[in-house]
């Protein structure tokens, strides 16, 4: 046999290693970047592969949160829609608009900015709270960010009825301008998985990160139009697209309204999305071997 023919001898490991029990352990060198960023893809593979299980646990999640409640998760809905008609006729006359276009905007940005703040506070918890589940089950680690999104996507969906109400009530429907909000509502799901994995991630590693990060969303619901119209500030109006929170929610809530965001609402929310994603994605590429000795 020819020296060029011989089978190619596998490279030593970095270092050996020997046991008490006479059991020879081999220590080679991590994957590069590269490596790691086909076992993300591949992660995020087999989380899609097992979206039954996700949307399974995810459902069993929100029963499990009420059980025992008459009305389940209908309770949270009420909560939410007297916090609508409460502020709703409170705001309307400190800040003189008519009720019959600042309540339907208000009803739609308290449900949206629930969804935001519950997904953002439970991102946190994502990976510590099923640290016996990583620890004991080999499971792709979005399959925990996506189950996170996915409940409060079903809780989302209940809330939805107070909006509905309220467009009823004030006879305000969008008509054919809502179809404009699903590529935005395509946008926010993205969003979502990105920032519940980045953010379970840091909060697994340093553990006083949510209560700044409880901190920051508190300051975010006042400093954004939330509860205020963005109209109300003139001078400064040409800035709102530097919130974040302002953009993400116009591509949304203004078709809703019957309303069609500009091209700079539309540049900066995406700029924004692309922005997250991309910091997301290389945080789980780089840490994603490290998340289980973390919980």
């Amino acid at each position: 046999m020819n020296r060029a023919d011989a089978p190619l001898a596998a490279p030593p490991p970095a270092l050996r290693l020997k046991t008490r029990g006479g059991a020879t352990l081999d220590l080679v060198a991590g994957l590069g970047f590269s490596g790691r960023q086909h076992q993300a893809i591949a992660d995020l593979g087999e989380a899609a592969r097992l979206w039954r299980l996700g949307t399974t646990l995810a459902w069993l999640d929100v029963k499990g949160r009420y059980r025992g409640s008459m009305l389940g998760p209908l309770w949270l809905t009420l909560s939410t829609a007297v916090m609508v008609a409460a502020l709703g006729f409170l705001y309307s006359t400190l800040f003189k608009m008519v009720l019959r276009e600042y309540l339907p905007f208000l009803a739609l940005s308290l449900v949206l900015w629930g969804y935001v703040q519950t997904m953002v506070s439970e991102a946190c918890l994502g990976f510590t709270q099923n640290d016996a589940i990583i620890r004991a089950v080999r499971m792709p680690f979005s399959l925990y960010g996506g189950r996170i999104v996915l409940r409060n996507v079903i809780v989302l969906a209940h809330n939805i009825i107070v909006i509905v109400v309220v467009f009823a009530i004030f006879d305000t429907w969008p008509g054919a301008r809502a179809a404009l909000a699903l590529p935005g509502v395509v946008l926010w799901l993205v969003d979502s998985l990105a920032v519940t994995m980045a953010l379970a991630a840091i909060c697994a590693r340093f553990r006083d990160i949510p209560p700044i990060v409880a901190s920051i969303m508190q300051i975010a619901f006042f400093v954004s139009p939330v509860i205020w119209r963005p109209e109300l500030i003139h001078r400064g109006a040409r800035f709102l697209p530097l919130n974040p929170f302002y953009s993400l929610f116009e591509i949304v809530r203004g078709p809703l309204l019957g309303e069609i965001p500009g091209h700079m609402i539309w540049f900066s929310a995406l700029g924004y999305s692309v922005l997250m994603i991309a910091l997301a994605w290389l945080l789980f590429v780089r840490v994603r071997g490290r998340l289980a000795f973390w919980v």
